[in-house]
């Protein structure tokens, strides 16, 4: 999953806009965040994951890290 599926998924949930996000981003982070800066970012791919991490806590959402447990019989 790229940062730019994953942040439209948290838009989606949230019935959001990415310049809301933006707004809200920009409110709590004390950067300035803007819409057009958030969708460049996340066009190239350069989105980071602590950025989208961010976002995801600021929609009070928290990113889970699951071990797969492989069941193959030898």
């Amino acid at each position: 999953m790229t940062g730019r599926e994953f942040v439209k998924i948290l838009l989606a949930k949230e019935c959001m806009t990415l310049t809301e996000l933006a707004k809200i981003a920009s409110e709590n982070s004390g950067k300035k965040i803007t819409m057009d800066g958030l969708s460049h970012k996340m066009r190239l791919g350069t989105l980071r994951f602590d950025d989208a991490e961010f976002f995801a806590k600021l929609l009070g959402y928290e990113i889970e890290l699951k071990k797969i447990i492989n069941n193959t019989q030898d």
